[in-house]
């Protein structure tokens, strides 16, 4: 591929480096931060992204001619670099994409797996029988799972990209190596790590120069990481599955890269070089459910997005939203997320392990059998239990409340969407799990390895039922990634998707809701206050959410809110109460697409579009 953007002239040093482009030289310390644009309308395809830089990288390999799916391994690969903290070639992730030649919706999972020598009782300690802690299970080598992120980056180009990997690794190469200004975003979510990052010396090195946190303004360069893709670029995704790269992965999950005076002992992993050679991220089938009329597709089991979100869609296609008053929509939302979730904890799981009823749990009858349990008055009482889709179209069975623990689970992800000018989409959803992952930087290779595994159940949610998200050797644990496309008469009308743990699955729903019941422009359901009820007593809510009129309407009915304002990590910091960072795209028809992303959650999202239209 041709740099084109190398080519650009003089140009300021702040625009460069969102380009990821050499700059006049010059000798300031300090860069401008490139200021972000959340909503952009235009032709010839789009990128929405949580960095200037990830956004740019896309529109490069647009503008010269590659595919949505060869632009999404440049986002993806670029934000390896830029938002380092939530995704990278140590996670994985959920791939959506609609051909526009076969007019079909179809899905990557590149989830990663347990190793093969690792059992149900992954995370229970042997000295005492009980489960670790999860901030001690989180930052150790025991949490890391085999990586699906190069794999699901191979199949997408294989598939469906017309350019190599090694040329659309070039943007995100460009941008490591020269650096990108530190904007708040990046110093807070450093600051909320840093702690754990100084306890391994590799991590510090990297994201703690001299022991101390990046001034905003300075730049990040990431050179380790710029070597670690022009090898992938040369050798193919082969050195990471069996290679040098992934010896090197193995060799660190073994032997922690402790800093000198570290006060912690983690615990090493159990990955060997066989389950990077033997990993595999497969081609399924998507989820499928019509509401109001639309074909809504998302990613069926090891992820649980596309199935809770599908059950929510269908409990609600059962009730005329628009026609109620704000109160009484956001009440039905609240209790069809309340009695999905009840079903997924009970039967999602890798479906390759476990048998999932996805067929009877997205029956329009067994919606039906849910949606006669709300109550129009007042909320359920959480947690209930979940019901027997086995017996869909049996009618309404009254939900009694259950003992079952809720799962625990990591909230830090990135999303973003992609459209080209011949009408492909791709909705990708990428991840290495907890904020910074397990914390622990591969020596010499710029990544971080991811904490995947602490997904799973540590123990049974309910003594005496099975649980499907308990660890196995080579199982994938249960995921709440949601990326999703929405077709309307066999065409592209909405490609969304959200980080945020458990409460992606809430976010996608709300918007929609917002977009497809409600008639908010897109925009405007991204940006609209958050709340997410996963069968639990309180829903959790963003203080713009509780402080609207609406929130004493509904705490009237039975609901409860509560800001989640603390990091599970380390409950002495305080994180901005927001609720996913969701990146969203609306295809206007004869080409036109608008592009929508956050205006103000996690930094806000950047939009973008290859040809703009006033």
């Amino acid at each position: 591929m041709k740099r084109r953007l190398v080519a650009v002239g003089i140009v300021s040093m702040s625009t460069a480096l969102a380009l990821g482009v050499p700059a006049v030289a010059g000798p300031a310390p300090r860069v401008d931060i490139p200021v972000k644009h959340p909503v952009a309308t235009g032709t010839g395809g789009a990128v929405v992204s949580d960095t200037v830089q990830s956004t740019a990288a896309g529109l490069e390999v647009l503008r010269e001619g590659g595919t949505a799916a060869d632009a999404a391994v440049a986002v993806a690969a670029t934000l390896g670099v830029t938002d380092p903290y939530v995704a990278g070639i140590g996670g994985g992730g959920y791939f959506v994409y609609y051909d526009a030649r076969t007019h079909k919706v179809s899905t990557i999972d590149g989830r990663e797996t347990t190793p093969l020598q690792a059992d149900q009782n992954l995370f229970i300690d042997p000295a005492t029988g009980k489960p670790l802690t999860f901030p001690t299970a989180v930052t150790s080598g025991l949490s890391v799972g085999v990586p699906g992120t190069l794999m699901t980056w191979e199949q997408a180009l294989r598939r469906w990209g017309t350019l190599s990997l090694a040329a659309v690794l070039e943007p995100a190469e460009r941008v490591a190596q020269q650096g990108f200004p530190v904007d708040a975003t990046f110093r807070e979510l450093t600051r909320e790590n840093a702690g754990r990052f100084a306890q391994f010396s590799s991590t510090s090195k990297l994201f703690l120069p001299n022991g101390q946190l990046p001034e905003v303004g300075s730049i990040m360069r990431n050179p380790d990481l710029a070597r670690t893709y022009q090898e992938i670029g040369r050798k193919g995704v082969a050195d990471f599955y069996g290679g040098a790269l992934g010896g090197d992965v193995v060799h660190t999950v073994h032997n922690l890269p402790l800093a000198e005076g570290a006060t912690i002992t983690p615990r090493p992993g159990l990955m060997q070089l066989a389950d990077l050679a033997i990993y595999h991220a497969p081609y399924q089938r998507p989820t499928h459910v019509n509401y109001r009329g639309l074909d809504v597709y998302g990613m069926a089991p090891s992820s649980s997005g596309g199935s809770t979100g599908g059950e929510a869609l269908n409990i609600l296609d059962n009730f005329d939203l628009a026609a109620e008053t704000p109160v009484q929509a956001l009440h039905h939302y609240l209790e069809a997320t309340r009695l999905a979730f009840a079903d997924r904890n009970r039967y999602v799981g890798d479906a390759h392990y476990v048998s999932v009823p996805l067929q009877q749990m997205l029956s329009k009858e067994y919606g039906r059998d849910r949606a006669c349990l709300i109550d129009p008055t007042h909320a359920l009482t959480s947690p209930v239990a979940p019901g027997d889709p086995y017996s869909s179209g049996s009618g309404c069975t009254p939900t009694q409340p259950t003992n079952a623990r809720q799962p625990v689970e990591g909230t830090n992800t990135n999303h973003f969407v992609v459209s080209d000018k011949w009408g492909n989409v791709v909705s990708y959803t990428n991840t290495i799990e907890e904020l910074g992952g397990s914390g622990i930087v591969v020596p010499n290779r710029g990544f971080l390895l991811n904490n995947e595994l602490t997904d799973f159940d540590f123990t049974p949610l309910q003594p005496g039922v099975p649980d499907p998200n308990l660890p196995a050797p080579g199982k994938r644990p249960r995921s709440s990634m949601s990326p999703t496309i929405v077709l309307k008469g066999g065409a592209p009308f909405l490609a969304v998707g959200s980080p945020g743990g458990a409460s992606i699955i809430t976010t996608v729903v709300q918007i929609l809701v917002n977009r497809i019941a409600l008639g908010m422009s897109l925009p405007d359901a991204i940006a609209a206050p958050r709340a997410s009820q996963r069968n639990s007593a309180t829903s959790q809510a963003e203080p713009a959410f509780i402080a609207e009129p609406t929130a004493a309407g509904l705490q009237a009915l039975g609901q409860s809110f509560a800001v989640t304002d603390t990091s599970p990590l380390d409950p002495t910091i305080k994180i901005a109460p927001t609720i996913g960072v969701a990146s969203g795209l609306e295809f206007l028809g004869h080409g036109e697409v608008l592009a929508a992303g956050e205006p103000v959650r996690r930094g806000g999202s950047a939009a973008a579009v290859v040809q703009p239209v006033s």
